[in-house]
């Protein structure tokens, strides 16, 4: 009886506490803003920046004419001759280099995709399942080269979601991956290696839009 009664008081006092809503001591602060605010900074620097920090290495083209030199120029200087590509916009930059997309994911060189947004302030890829690289090129090749434009770059991690949303509206892809540099762990008597459980290099060439 007297564990009931306690419980009664309890639950008596949370119905008059709700009835009777304290206000909020912050009114202003209704969790709609973002708690980073952008520097004066232009966005492709600090992604720049904050990219490099983590071991990406970035790239800025002018255009699509240097992005496809520079392109070329980093895969004849690696060597590689197997490029894995989906993605139909991008296709015509690997043909530019007269070179075609490789067929099989498992075995190739590096593979290139684009990305939904890059976020400047932690140097992040925002990539998902709706793009027609689908869900496993970035992650099982061993190199990964994202292709993005400046009118993608968006400050923080926040405001790449609120654009997923009214991008996708009611039908938001079944999978939204953050990539933030190359795959890197520490596990192992906490030594850094990168390329454990993803690409051990990852390239991002940013065109001005």
């Amino acid at each position: 009886m007297a564990n009931t009664k306690a419980k009664e008081n309890i639950l008596k006092k949370i119905r008059q506490a709700l009835s009777n809503p304290v206000p909020l001591p912050f009114p202003q602060s209704n969790g709609t803003q973002s708690v980073f605010k952008s520097e004066q900074e232009d966005d492709a620097i600090i992604f720049a920046e904050s990219f490099a920090k983590l071991q990406g290495k970035f790239v800025y083209c002018h255009d699509e004419m240097e992005l496809i030199k520079q392109l070329k120029l980093l895969i004849t200087s690696k060597g590689w001759t197997n490029i894995f590509c989906r993605e139909s916009k991008l296709i015509p930059f690997i043909q530019s280099i007269e070179m075609e997309p490789y067929g099989d994911l498992a075995s190739c060189d590096a593979s290139i995709t684009g990305c939904e947004y890059l976020v400047a302030r932690t140097g992040t890829i925002v990539m998902s399942s709706a793009q027609q690289s689908g869900r496993t090129t970035s992650v099982y090749a061993p190199i990964h080269i994202c292709i993005a434009y400046s009118s993608q770059m968006v400050y923080d991690l926040k405001e790449s979601l609120q654009f997923l949303k009214t991008k996708y509206k009611n039908n938001l892809p079944s999978q939204m991956t953050f990539a933030t540099g190359p795959s890197r762990t520490a596990d192992i008597e906490k030594t850094l290696v990168t390329g454990v459980h993803g690409p051990k290099e990852v390239y991002c060439f940013l065109i001005d839009s």
